[in-house]
């Protein structure tokens, strides 16, 4: 677990334009579950690869045709919502950040931490936006 204070900057980046955190396994499921889209961002300290997923994240949901709901877990906080969430993602391995979009409950879209390291902000928004117009 973070200090709170460290965290909240990193919250606020996606919960400012829209993203809605959660916080338990409860949540996770009554967002994923059902019919619509969710794109769904594991938030993330770590420096190298979080600090351009939340600006992709962020212009992603920016675009004209984006899903219907955003929500947000955040790893090293939140374990119970963050293991949910990993759930909906198998068979992909847990990371953070990652990144995943589901459509009436399955999923359809995955963007791990390797997909997200070492690139530029709007090249991940662009992946997830190649997403939106797809299954949005």
């Amino acid at each position: 677990m973070y200090p709170e204070y460290l965290v909240e900057p990193m919250r606020k980046e996606l919960t400012n334009v829209g993203f809605q955190e959660l916080k338990n396994a409860e949540e996770v499921d009554q967002a994923i579950k059902g019919e619509g889209t969710v794109l769904v961002v594991v938030n993330s300290v770590c420096g190298c690869a979080a600090a351009n997923a939340r600006p992709a994240a962020r212009a992603a949901a920016a675009h004209e045709k984006h899903p219907d709901k955003l929500v947000t877990v955040f790893a090293g906080m939140e374990k119970e919502a963050v293991d949910q969430a990993r759930n909906y993602m198998m068979p992909f391995p847990p990371s953070s950040p990652a990144m995943a979009l589901f459509k009436d409950g399955k999923l359809v879209h995955m963007i791990e931490r390797h997909q997200i390291e070492g690139r530029p902000a709007q090249m991940i928004a662009d992946n997830l936006i190649g997403a939106f117009e797809q299954y949005c």
